[in-house]
């Protein structure tokens, strides 16, 4: 029998981050055609819950979230713990009420592009987890995707502002 301890933490890290990555794929593959219509309203209810972890997360962590970069900065952090080293991002600050994540690598479109279940559907997922998880780390932000790499462009770009931050109240 294998000794788990000999194991380097590292790698136990990346296998299961890529195991988490690849979960939601298998999930829509197998279930998408038995819930027909209701399967993106359900599978959102899940992702948004699991903003909820993001805050659990970024508490436990002490990680701060009292500015548009402290979130920029937290919620990539939170990313990469959840679905592993595989995520790249970085942060932009804009201003003190405003930043920028910029999503390089993500490995929840390489495992869904992989298993079947890319683009669109991918990004409700994220969307419903990022949209949801800004306004539970700090409620007086809010998020919005202006690229996205599952609609094809070459990176995400989240604007992250104050809620009453016209930027964010545009379509």
């Amino acid at each position: 029998m294998a000794d788990i301890n000999k194991i380097p933490d590292d790698v136990k890290w990346k296998l299961a981050a890529e195991c988490a990555a690849r979960i939601p794929a298998l999930y829509d593959a197998a279930f998408r055609d038995i819930a027909g219509d209701r399967y993106d309203g359900i599978e959102q209810v899940i992702w948004m819950e699991l903003s909820r972890t993001a805050f659990e997360i970024a508490h436990t962590l002490s990680l701060p979230v009292g500015s548009a970069e402290d979130l920029a900065e937290t919620l990539k952090t939170v990313m990469i713990i959840l679905f592993g080293p595989g995520f790249s991002s970085e942060s932009i600050r804009v201003s003190e009420d405003r930043a920028v994540i910029v999503v390089k690598r993500c490995p929840l479109i390489d495992e869904g592009t992989a298993l079947g279940a890319g683009g669109i559907r991918t990004f409700h997922k994220c969307m419903a987890l990022t949209l949801t998880a800004i306004p539970h780390l700090n409620k007086n932000y809010t998020a919005r995707f202006v690229r996205t790499m599952c609609d094809g462009d070459r990176q995400c770009e989240i604007k992250i502002g104050r809620s009453e931050d016209p930027i964010q109240k545009s379509p």
